[in-house]
């Protein structure tokens, strides 16, 4: 079991960039592939990118080119930049550890003028 805190969040307008980012309790290398997934108000929470232990990365077509997912090994913690944010990217951001099963608590991000 692993503990994942997400944090950076928060209010921005369209167009603009956050950075999300997920701390873990224990070894992100040895747990391997990690994910963020989202969730909107009313929607089911749907993966939005994955990136395995060594860096190759997935994402879903409508943040293609948008966001990036990377980690940092070392430091277990795994990062969503989010840019040219859009209002229909408003969610729930989680962290997620799909092979221990593991969530965080989430992190809001609202895109609003």
């Amino acid at each position: 079991q692993v503990q994942l805190v997400e944090s950076g969040g928060g209010l921005v307008q369209p167009g603009g960039s956050l950075r999300l980012s997920c701390a873990a309790s224990g070894s992100i290398f040895s747990i391997g592939n990690m994910a963020w997934y989202r969730q909107a108000p009313g929607k089911q929470r749907e993966l939005v990118a994955r990136i395995s232990r060594f860096s190759i990365t997935t994402y879903v077509d409508s943040v293609k080119g948008r966001f990036t997912i990377s980690r940092d090994n070392a430091k277990n913690m795994v990062y969503l930049q989010m840019n040219s944010l859009k209002p229909e990217d408003t969610a729930v951001y989680y962290c997620n550890a799909p092979t221990t099963g593991d969530w965080g608590q989430g992190t809001q991000v609202t895109v609003s003028s």
